[in-house]
C-alpha cells in the first residue's frame, strides 16, 4: 500500500502559511511542499492533502492510499461532513456556507479517481513521516518570508 503522510500550518491565522506531503511505498519516497504569503492553516492542511493525492495519482494510477493526517478538519470532513454539505448545497447544518468551498471541492474532485483509505496521526507525537512534513511546512513557510 502506498501512504500518503500530509500536513499544512500558518504563522497566525491567517498569516503566512505552509503545506507538504511525503508519497512512501517500499521503494519509493517523494516530498514536495509550499507557501503562501496570506492563508489560513486549514486552507494549507486542505492543499497539502489534495496536491500529495494528484502526485499520488500520477505516480501510482489505481493503486490504494492511505492518507495519512494530523488534520481532523481534513479527515471528517472528506470522509463524514463532505457529503452533507454537498447534499445541502454546500451548506452546513447551520445553513452556513461551507468555509474554505473551492478547497473542498478540488479535494473531493481528485477523491473520486482513487482508492483511499484516512487515517489520522496525532500531529507532533513523534510519527517520523507525520514530523518530516512538518519540518517541510516550515521550509515552505521560511521560503516565502
Amino acid at each position: 500500500m502506498v501512504e500518503l503522510y500530509t500536513d499544512g500550518g500558518c504563522i497566525g491565522n491567517p498569516g503566512p502559511g505552509g503545506w507538504a506531503f511525503v508519497i512512501k511505498d517500499s521503494d519509493f519516497l517523494v516530498e514536495a511542499f509550499g507557501g503562501e504569503k496570506d492563508t489560513t492553516n486549514n486552507r494549507m492542511e486542505l492543499t497539502a492533502v489534495t496536491r500529495g493525492l494528484e502526485r499520488a495519482f500520477q505516480e501510482f494510477p489505481g493503486a490504494k492510499i492511505k492518507v495519512i493526517t494530523d488534520s481532523q478538519y481534513v479527515k471528517n470532513g472528506i470522509t463524514t461532513w463532505i457529503h452533507s454539505w454537498k447534499r445541502n448545497g454546500w451548506r452546513t447544518a447551520s445553513k452556513l456556507p461551507v468555509k474554505n468551498q473551492e478547497f473542498w471541492v478540488a479535494l473531493d474532485s481528485v477523491c473520486q479517481k482513487m482508492d483511499l483509505e484516512w487515517g489520522w496521526v496525532k500531529g507532533h507525537s513523534g510519527n517520523p513521516l507525520n514530523e518530516r512534513c512538518d519540518a517541510l511546512v516550515h521550509q515552505g513557510i521560511k521560503e516565502i518570508s
